[in-house]
């Protein structure tokens, strides 16, 4: 059975920094694609950032660019995004994501999904 288990969210003050976790099994991680999307109340969900399967490729939105690092260590099964200089307008519900035969070239619906991990920022 494919899960996604995301954790690292939190209450953090604006600047600080958080590392969110994507935990998988029942799969072999590193044949999948990974993506980091969230969602604000009241919002659309949106992209953040996407990794290929080696880990060669990434994607991230201009809204967080310079600011956030997806990562995956596929010996862990586990995938990152490491968060710096957080702003309130960060504050939603990530999400982590896969598809075993995906691309981080366009954003689209992938097929598996975490139940998501809430990161506040405020002060």
């Amino acid at each position: 059975q494919v899960q996604l288990v995301e954790s690292g969210g939190g209450l953090v003050q604006p600047g600080g920094s958080l590392r969110l976790s994507c935990a998988a099994s029942g799969f072999t991680l590193g044949d999948y694609v990974i993506g980091w999307f969230r969602q604000a109340p009241g919002k659309e969900r949106e992209r953040v950032s996407c990794i290929s399967e080696s880990g060669a490729g990434m994607y991230y939105a201009s809204s967080v660019k310079g600011r956030f690092t997806i990562s995956r260590d596929n010996a862990k099964n586990t995938a990152y995004l490491q968060m710096n200089s957080l702003k309130p307008e960060d504050t939603a519900v990530y999400y982590c994501a896969a598809d075993r035969y995906g691309t981080c070239a366009m954003n689209y619906d992938m097929p598996y999904w975490g139940k998501g991990t809430l990161v506040t920022v405020s002060s």
